[in-house]
């Protein structure tokens, strides 16, 4: 077997030596603070169960051929669940992806138009990056949730089509926009918003359903990318918008054409899971009110300081160095707490965090251990 190229070694090397090496972590029995599984449905067992029957009921284990959707593998599941999740998400259409990074890279890849301009928000994940750089569009990024720099990006770019992109709640330091704001000042300057509800959906609303509609601004949306693989404890994503968007991305959007479309059992799941979603009110009351609890908690251990400020499941204490929060991290696990570091260059040198998930299932007890724990590590 051949060596690595020299020149990827190298950058393997650097990584080691700024103590940044990923590595793939394997499974434990700790207290879960790590995953995005916020209501535990990837564990649900109704949804396992309904998941089967539906696809006996429906012949569909036997019709399990592969393909791009376009070709064998536009199941009859598929049109069962894009109408649903149409109706609970109040849109005109959606259109079910692999996964929200290629929902993301098929959707800004595909319809910003060279002479358009994208404005996206500096902390937008990767996957929204990916698919800017593939697009024909120009972008510039703005200041994180400042909406005076986009206006002033807007109002330098009069008579161009304008999308403009945020994120319902950002993975990295669990915030929301002003999408209200943001709304009126895309309305004023007839600019297109567009919202990843990734870290959203299972979380904000009376049923999960996200932030867009909890404010009831989704006919002035024009899209929004909801993915299935965080609060939905499922495969998938779907972007949500007109018919004709979602014409124009069965006919356009690579990352949808040239792929094999999800198997009738993955979108089964999918199904099954927003029909239970749409009753796990008590699921997601219990995940606020851990939330509440977590910001109570660290308020009265006086770690305030050090987080993120955040209403949502994602809560990250900001420990730069990545040496330090490693090394806490690694306390904390020891003491049977799941808590991940973020390092850097995944976020900026100097920002670098351990990032709490929350969850429906995690008790009050175990969130005041692991905030005590983590003010004894700290201070």
């Amino acid at each position: 077997m051949k060596k690595l190229p020299e020149i990827l070694s190298n950058k393997l090397a650097v990584r080691l030596q700024n103590n940044a090496l990923r590595s793939l972590p394997l499974a434990t029995d700790l207290v879960d603070f790590a995953s995005n599984d916020y209501l535990g449905l990837s564990n649900s067992k109704t949804i396992f169960e309904a998941t089967h029957q539906y696809l006996v009921v429906n012949n569909q284990i036997q019709n399990g051929a592969t393909g791009s959707r376009l070709l064998s593998g536009n199941h009859l599941v598929y049109k069962e669940s894009e109408k649903l999740i149409a109706q609970f998400h109040e849109s005109p259409a959606a259109l079910i992806f692999n996964s929200g990074y290629d929902a993301n890279v098929g959707f800004f890849s595909a319809v910003p138009q060279k002479g358009d301009l994208i404005l996206y928000d500096e902390l937008c994940h990767a996957s929204i990056r990916d698919g800017i750089q593939l697009s024909n569009a120009k972008a510039y990024k703005f200041q994180h949730n400042d909406f005076e720099d986009v206006e002033r990006l807007l109002v330098r770019h009069p008579e161009t089509t304008i999308y403009i992109v945020t994120e319902s709640v950002f993975s990295m330091d669990g915030d929301t926009p002003n999408l209200e704001e943001l709304v009126q000042l895309a309305e004023k300057y007839k600019a297109y918003v567009v919202v990843d509800e990734a870290h959203a959906l299972g979380v904000l609303g009376g049923k999960g359903e996200g932030l867009v509609q909890s404010l009831q601004i989704q006919d002035v949306v024009f899209v929004r990318i909801m993915t299935f693989g965080k609060g939905l404890g499922c495969h998938g994503a779907a972007i949500l918008g007109g018919e004709d968007l979602k014409s124009y991305l069965v006919n356009f959007a690579r990352s949808f054409i040239y792929t094999t479309g999800l198997s009738p059992h993955s979108v089964a799941t999918i199904l099954t899971a927003y029909q239970e979603l749409d009753k796990a009110t008590e699921k997601l009351q219990q995940l606020k009110n851990n939330i509440a609890h977590f910001n109570q908690e660290k308020n009265r251990l006086s770690l305030k300081p050090l987080f993120v400020h955040s209403k949502s499941a994602i809560q990250s204490a900001i420990i730069p160095g990545n040496e330090r929060v490693k090394s806490i991290a690694q306390q904390l696990q020891n003491k049977g707490f799941d808590v991940k570091p973020i390092l850097s260059p995944t976020v900026p040198e100097g920002q670098e965090r351990l990032r709490f998930c929350l969850h429906s299932y995690n008790s009050a007890a175990e969130i005041s251990e692991v905030l005590r724990l983590l003010s004894i590590f700290v201070f």
